[in-house]
């Protein structure tokens, strides 16, 4: 299982995430646009800079919803392979079944 500390970070930046989500799409669609003004394009470049570091989607890391472990992550069911294999063998997950020829 992984450090506490480390999915507690991981959960103060998804807030981060999402509580600045808006106003960097927007900074990012001037930075985008090929009509926009070299005052506006650096300006927009200096605001997206001051923006927090960990406000950046870039910087989430996806964790198992279980043990929290931060390799082998299945996107498709929010665990890790080692969780994954678990819940299969168990049956906790409809329709799929561990292979054996």
């Amino acid at each position: 299982m992984a450090k506490t500390s480390i999915i507690e970070r991981n959960k103060k930046r998804k807030a981060l995430v999402e509580k600045f989500a808006a106003q960097r799409s927007d900074l990012k669609k001037i930075l985008k646009n090929p009509k926009t003004t070299d005052e506006d394009f650096f300006a927009a470049s200096r605001k997206l800079a001051e923006l927090p570091r960990n406000s950046s989607p870039t910087r989430l890391r996806n964790r198992c919803s279980i043990t929290g472990r931060g390799r082998a992550y299945y996107r498709k069911f929010g665990v890790s392979r080692i969780q994954l294999r678990e819940l299969i063998s168990y049956g906790k997950i409809p329709g799929v079944i561990k292979a054996s020829w």
